[in-house]
């Protein structure tokens, strides 16, 4: 299964009408300017997994309808095998892979992610963002530096971090290697 970035902006708009909400008022609720907004409902701007998130929250769909158009169908169990999630490359060059994108009605949202280590980004401020819920992360190999609020800590294979998602949090992959995490985003 895999989406476009065009076929998404226009199930923004779409969705975004079917609420008879403005740009204004619906970037207001999502985060972003009304003119970056307007920029990603007409496909010109790429988006965040945070963004996409808060969006399927406000039309109270699944974030994989939002992605792909289709519904999950399972409800009693899903398996989905190595390398065969959902693909979702929404953070500069950070690649998420969704691990239960066929069943419906999640508490969940299960994602691999795989942080490239890039060495221009080890002394610049890590870019931060916020999203309604928790949110526990699991790291797999390699070594992130995560930081919530004013704390910064480094994490490596087997440890994890479990967190209020409403604080503004970002991280990146440091000792030059890749870091590959568990990211369990829980709906509020």
């Amino acid at each position: 299964m895999k989406y476009n970035i065009k076929e998404v902006a226009e199930r923004l708009k779409g969705l975004r009408q079917d609420l008879n909400l403005t740009v204004l008022e619906f970037a207001s609720k999502t985060g972003v300017s009304a003119e970056d907004y307007q920029l990603i409902e007409n496909g010109e701007k790429d988006f965040s997994i945070t963004f996409l998130y808060k969006c399927s929250e406000i039309f109270d769909i699944e974030l994989i309808e939002l992605l792909t158009g289709t519904s999950p169908k399972l409800s009693t169990y899903s398996v989905v095998k190595k390398d065969m999630g959902l693909p979702i490359e929404r953070r500069e060059n950070f690649a998420y892979a969704h691990l239960a994108y066929l069943f419906k009605d999640k508490n969940i949202e299960p994602l691999l992610v795989k942080a490239p280590f890039d060495e221009s980004a080890q002394n610049k401020p890590i870019a931060l963002s916020v999203h309604d819920g928790q949110e526990f992360d699991y790291i797999l190999k390699g070594s992130l530096k995560f930081v919530i609020g004013e704390h910064t800590e480094i994490l490596s294979a087997g440890d994890s971090v479990y967190y209020n998602s409403n604080t503004p949090h970002g991280m990146i992959a440091v000792d030059n290697e890749e870091c590959e995490f568990l990211a369990v985003l829980i709906k509020k």
